[in-house]
């Protein structure tokens, strides 16, 4: 699939702003709002997430016997992960605005599951508003078993380019000055250092960008709300007023229209896995520890470097 900004390293793994940089009050509002007005096609960048975890889940010779879907918010990540045969019991994991919709309620970034309780979990999209996001990954990484496996996806650093330039624009057009109004995102990078420091062994990270089409970009900050993903930042910033509205309308289709006057939109997806370590699985060799030349295998002259 297919302007600065704070970064995830600087977001996650500096204590003052671990509790910072979301609003948790506005989250659980957003994801109300979500649940009552989205309907089901409305989730269609979950549905395209989960579908790409499954594909990946299916080049991996095992089965799951209990497995958990984290922060889905409708049934839709569960009943998918239920198509697999590879994976034979489901838990959900919601937050509290989805109560009585699931097996196992969590509030905030304290996950409270069972220690060594599943083989498996499934985490489109949910990780991303976790303010301690280290520790939660820790607190998973202390749920699933040994040699059991962490799936997630997180938006990355180009989710959303589009809209943050012409926001910015617009803002410094209209004030002389912009306010930061769009999430910070994942680093791909910084992905694979969160994985390696809360204990996961053999990670592999990689990124995927999707482009979705827009009338405007109404439309697409229509789009956000019905996914619950819109202004969830601490920090207040003074309302957008109509002049800044307009200039953003203008500067979006200026800078990001096709032919046919429709507009881009990016959203950027890392893709995480870790395994919990196990005495099973392969190790790396010590260096220096290889029996064979890469010459020899490529078939050609070894040529040494002088010191």
């Amino acid at each position: 699939m297919k302007i600065s900004c704070q970064s995830l390293s600087q977001r996650v793994f500096t204590k003052v702003q671990l509790t910072d940089v979301f609003d948790p009050k506005r989250h659980l509002q957003n994801l109300d709002r979500a649940k009552r007005i989205a309907s089901a096609s409305d989730d269609f960048l979950m549905k395209l997430a989960v579908e790409d975890m499954l594909e990946r889940l299916s080049a991996i010779n095992r089965t799951f016997d209990n497995a958990i879907a984290l922060f889905g918010r409708t049934e839709g990540l569960a009943n998918a992960m239920r198509t697999s045969p590879q994976i034979n019991n489901i838990l959900r994991v919601e937050e509290a605005v989805h109560a009585g919709t699931a097996d196992h309620i969590v509030v905030g970034d304290n996950m409270k599951l069972e220690p060594n309780s599943t083989d498996l979990v499934f985490a489109p999209f949910g990780l991303h508003w976790a303010n301690d996001l280290p520790g939660v990954l820790i607190q998973l990484h202390q749920a699933i078993k040994p040699d059991g496996l962490l799936m997630a996806i997180l938006p990355g650093p180009d989710t959303l380019h589009e809209l943050r330039d012409a926001l910015l624009t617009a803002e410094s057009d209209v004030t002389g000055g912009a306010a930061m109004r769009v999430d910070p995102f994942t680093d791909i990078r910084d992905a694979g250092e969160l994985l390696q420091r809360a204990g996961y062994a053999l990670p592999v990270i990689d990124r995927d960008n999707l482009t979705v089409r827009y009338n405007t970009p109404i439309d697409l900050i229509s789009d956000l709300r019905k996914m619950g993903a819109n202004g969830q930042l601490s920090a207040s910033s003074p309302p957008l007023n109509r002049e800044i509205i307009g200039r953003l309308l203008s500067a979006y289709a200026e800078r990001y229209s096709d032919d046919d006057e429709r507009l881009r939109a990016t959203f950027s997806l890392i893709s995480m896995s870790g395994w919990v370590p196990h005495e099973s699985q392969q190790k790396p060799l010590k260096p220096g520890s290889a029996k064979s030349r890469m010459a020899d295998a490529l078939k050609v002259d070894e040529i040494k470097l002088k010191p």
